[in-house]
């Protein structure tokens, strides 16, 4: 699968390590805190509308149904993230070492500050059949372009894996992981967990100063691991 850019691509509207306020309409602001405090079948367009403050009808002229919302939601969160890794891949180069540190930084700070979009993903089973479809081709996207950095590091000799693919995967999952568990006013911010699934990562696809202790390796700016918490 190509991960060359498509030419109605747009590039990100800001740096991919910056991030303001989310700029959601409201009626998907508060979709998104209903279906993260009740789940999307624990959720009732009634309740959508009670919380935006509209009729059900009005609610209706904005978005043809619940599962739109989803949908909505859903292809919102991973169009940041891809616009996101794409430039930081981009600013990288073609150096497969900080294409890959770069994307998988790129990917934990979304999960980090755009937590309760990011948390969304678990409702991918409450998808219909095209809508999940649709989803499922954008994220399989972002899994590629990983892997396509990480073959290229292994012909270069800078990635040790014989299971590409598979360590790819577990470190999808183990940055995805962080919008279950991350916390603001946590030990950690979201830089220094950042910093740290960086190195994890590159453990997984087995370059050698993750296990040496080497930190020639392009960490997130400003926050190295810290062993103390």
């Amino acid at each position: 699968m190509s991960t060359e850019l498509s030419q109605d691509t747009k590039p990100a509207a800001e740096h991919w390590r910056s991030y303001g306020p989310l700029d959601l309409h409201p009626i998907l602001v508060h979709t998104m805190e209903a279906f993260n405090e009740h789940g999307y079948h624990g959720t009732s367009v009634r309740d959508i509308a009670r919380r935006v403050g509209v009729t059900v009808p009005a609610l209706y002229y904005h978005y043809e149904n619940k599962q739109a919302l989803l949908a909505t939601l859903l292809e919102t969160s991973i169009k940041d993230v891809l616009d996101r890794c794409r430039a930081a891949a981009g600013e990288a180069g073609d150096d497969p070492l900080a294409r890959f540190c770069g994307m998988v930084e790129s990917i934990v700070l979304y999960m980090a500050h755009r937590q309760q979009l990011a948390f969304l993903d678990t409702e991918i089973r409450s998808l219909e059949p095209q809508n999940r479809a649709r989803y499922v081709a954008l994220r399989d996207y972002l899994q590629h372009m990983l892997l396509d950095t990480v073959e290229a590091g292994r012909a270069r000799g800078v990635f040790t894996t014989p299971i590409p693919a598979d360590a790819v995967r577990s470190v999808l999952i183990m940055c995805q992981g962080v919008a279950n568990w991350f916390r603001a006013d946590g030990p950690l911010t979201a830089e220094e967990v950042a910093a740290r699934h960086v190195l994890l990562s590159l453990g997984a696809v087995g370059h050698p100063g993750a296990v040496t202790g080497d930190s020639s390796f392009p960490l997130p700016r400003g926050s190295a691991p810290r062993t103390s918490r």
